[in-house]
């Protein structure tokens, strides 16, 4: 069995390496495919998981789960690799595990965006959001800072220059900390400060934050809701323009089984659930008592708080962003959630603190522990003393501050794993919980009415805890149909003299949508559930054949799974 570490992030070679090593030691349980190519022409991997020798992956009810959308946030790839190795090790070995892969299929993505994170794991590493393409417009702007290691020491800091004009100065008792400087304060020394990067067409006096030439938002690259540019910034020229966000359109769209999903991103240790663009009373109230349900549960499993993304997890107040969440949930119906990996606040000791705002303003007082995590936890590492720097277009410069991409963004190494460790049981749970379509009781008979003439019966039960169409608003929106049952007959004829005819009923049946386990109301409710089995279904078909005849039958829900079986009448 293949032993990846955890606590490096792998470049795209290895992490090749890796899911081929899987493939290879189980394939039994592991096909790896690549559902596309990338901008620069990497392969986007998706390994499926799932008991070949109890049915094909397309069979069964199924999961997926995604990492690495955004270039830097480097810990959802790994919570996707765990994942993988907590299936494959855990089959046979964990009675949980060995039954959901027995029964349901899981489809992973590892990296979506393999571009931008081998960007960011280059030598000298630099910062796009997701991918690397020219976007808004292909050529780059020629003046500004790049944001990138000048100093060539693997890391993107940030650079502090003297100014009696700047925003920052020292704290008083912890001269490494910069703090905003105070409205009406004067006369103290003071500071600019700016990101780590190179500097085109500086004239002495000014300059600006070069615009990413490569500033495409992957996650804002989806169907639903996308707006343009000015409306949504790095959406791409038109929904599924970039090559990553299609081939995982097309995938999951070539694989309707799929009933619920997460992504995987960082940071800030929270699980955010549908919808981002629009509030809780505007949603079906059946699906959003199903997310807070699943989503306790995420709390439990995890200890990260669950929230709304239109009510607690908005960049500004005045701003709603679209993405994977509500493509999967809006327009396919299936469950979603995003969930946003690490918290060094946390870490610190810092809670109760309001998610988003805190990124404006936060107590002094916050700073400090940050710091002292660092110093203690950290080796000193996850904040970087400032050091003289001689800067080859703004002279002399200080750099340090917050490692972004190793202690800010992303967990520090020895961190990774207990991270990542906190999620498996939880998808184990979603995934435990889709609909299943079995046959009641092993229950397809055939009752002999007269000569060569047989009533054909097939009863099917849901032994999932959702129903067949995992949501209301795929029931509303008519995305997914009820049970369709099938009778094949060999060599079918209905004409009188047929030696095989379908009698009654039509060789393709579209029956109910089936209810799960899930119990519909309290005990204590004012009226009993009036349909207390509508998590099965039964369907009859009178026939034509001889004796020894095979009559085989299909019974397929499209996020249920398909049932295939036969029945020989004697």
């Amino acid at each position: 069995m293949p032993q990846p570490r955890f606590d490096v992030f792998p470049r795209h070679d290895e992490l090749t390496q890796w899911l081929r090593a899987y493939a290879e030691a189980a394939p039994d349980l592991v096909s790896l495919e690549s559902i596309g190519k990338s901008h620069e022409g990497r392969d986007i991997w998706v390994v499926t998981v799932t008991n070949t020798l109890t049915g094909d992956a397309r069979d069964k009810p199924a999961f997926w789960a995604d990492g690495n959308i955004h270039s830097i946030e480097l810990t959802s790839c790994t919570a996707v690799l765990f994942y993988l190795h907590h299936l494959v090790s855990g089959h046979g070995a964990d009675p949980k595990v060995t039954h959901l892969l027995d029964t349901r299929a899981i489809y992973l993505c590892p990296r979506l965006s393999p571009d931008g994170a081998e960007l960011a794991l280059a030598d000298r590493p630099r910062h796009v959001r997701s991918s690397t393409r020219g976007y808004p417009r292909a050529e780059a702007t020629q003046d500004g800072l790049t944001i990138e290691d000048i100093d060539g020491d693997g890391r993107v800091l940030s650079m502090r220059i003297p100014d009696p004009n700047g925003s920052w100065k020292q704290h008083a008792d912890e001269p490494r900390l910069m703090v905003p400087r105070e409205s009406g304060e004067f006369g103290g020394e003071y500071f600019r400060i700016l990101p780590e990067g190179s500097v085109a067409g500086f004239d002495g006096v000014s300059l600006k934050i070069k615009p990413s030439a490569q500033a495409l938002d992957l996650n804002r690259n989806f169907p639903s809701f996308w707006r343009q540019e000015h409306a949504q910034k790095g959406a791409g020229d038109y929904p599924t323009s970039e090559p990553e966000v299609k081939a995982m359109v097309d995938f999951v769209l070539a694989h309707p089984n799929i009933g619920a999903a997460i992504s995987y991103h960082t940071f800030s240790g929270v699980i955010l659930r549908p919808m981002g663009m629009m509030s809780d009373q505007d949603m079906i109230p059946e699906d959003l008592w199903c997310f807070q349900h699943f989503s306790a549960h995420g709390t439990e499993h995890t200890g990260y708080p669950t929230l709304s993304v239109w009510h607690d997890f908005k960049y500004h107040p005045k701003e709603v962003v679209g993405g994977t969440q509500d493509w999967l949930y809006e327009q396919l119906g299936a469950l979603y959630w995003t969930v946003e990996l690490w918290s060094p606040n946390r870490q610190a000791g810092i809670t109760g603190y309001p998610w988003i705002d805190w990124f404006r303003e936060h107590p002094v007082e916050d700073d400090l522990k940050l710091l002292r995590w660092s110093d203690e936890h950290c080796g000193g590492r996850a904040y970087v003393d400032w050091q003289p720097f001689q800067h080859p277009q703004l002279g002399a410069v200080e750099i340090g501050g917050w490692d972004q991409i190793n202690y800010w963004r992303n967990p520090p190494p020895e961190l990774r794993e207990a991270e990542v460790e906190r999620f498996p049981a939880w998808m184990d749970r979603i995934a435990l919980s889709l609909p299943r379509l079995e046959l009641l009781r092993a229950e397809a008979q055939a009752l002999a009415l007269a000569h060569d003439v047989w009533k054909i019966r097939l009863a099917v039960v849901n032994t999932g805890w959702l129903p067949t169409s995992v949501t209301q608003l795929a029931l509303d929106h008519k995305i997914v149909r009820g049970v369709m049952f099938e009778i094949h007959l060999p060599d079918i004829d209905t004409g009188a003299d047929a030696d095989i005819a379908l009698l009654v009923g039509k060789p393709r049946i579209e029956g109910p949508q089936l209810r799960g386990h899930a119990p519909r109301k309290s005990l204590l409710a004012l009226s009993p559930d009036p349909e207390p089995m509508a998590d099965r279904a039964v369907v009859e078909w009178t026939i034509r054949a001889p004796h020894g005849t095979t009559i085989a039958m299909t019974a397929e829900a499209e996020r249920a799974g398909r049932i295939r079986t036969s029945v020989t009448l004697s």
